[in-house]
């Protein structure tokens, strides 16, 4: 029998700043929306509610903001509950992230370096070891060429 498969990949931005609660023993959990673009002309979105728990949560409280581009990819989760105002099922489903990757560098430029840290002079100096490639043609390689 075929084992099941419950597991979701997305990249977008944060559409709020990420909200940390605590539960009752003690664990941290971080929740927060994803914008994912649609593939369209007509620049629609989808929009997906995220949570993240413990370590994971407080690196995502830490670093990222409302604009901030991310990758989630997680699983997903539905919840059932009635409505205690108008008695109606209600039912919501939400990614549960295993792993969060910040594409935004810190001043959100898309890099992931930060142009505020101070270099060194030295850091701009170029190493006696560093190996420069000149020109790369595009010959075909030939096997016997090859030492091993």
């Amino acid at each position: 029998m075929a084992k099941s498969i419950n597991q979701v990949i997305l990249m977008g931005r944060l559409t709020r700043d990420p909200e940390t609660r605590s539960t009752s023993t003690g664990k941290t959990v971080v929740s927060f929306s994803l914008a994912v673009d649609r593939q369209t002309q007509d620049d629609q979105a989808d929009f997906f509610d995220i949570t993240a728990w413990e370590k994971l949560g407080e690196l995502v409280a830490q670093y990222l903001s409302k604009g901030r581009r991310c990758l989630v990819q997680g699983r997903l989760r539905q919840d059932s509950w009635d409505d205690k105002e108008t008695g109606k099922k209600r039912s919501k489903v939400e990614v549960v992230a295993t792993d969060v990757t910040f594409l935004d560098g810190p001043n959100g430029d898309g890099g992931g370096s930060s142009s505020t840290a101070p270099s060194k002079p030295s850091d701009n100096k170029k190493k006696s070891d560093d190996v420069v490639i000149e020109d790369i043609d595009d010959k075909p390689i030939d096997l016997s060429e090859i030492p091993f």
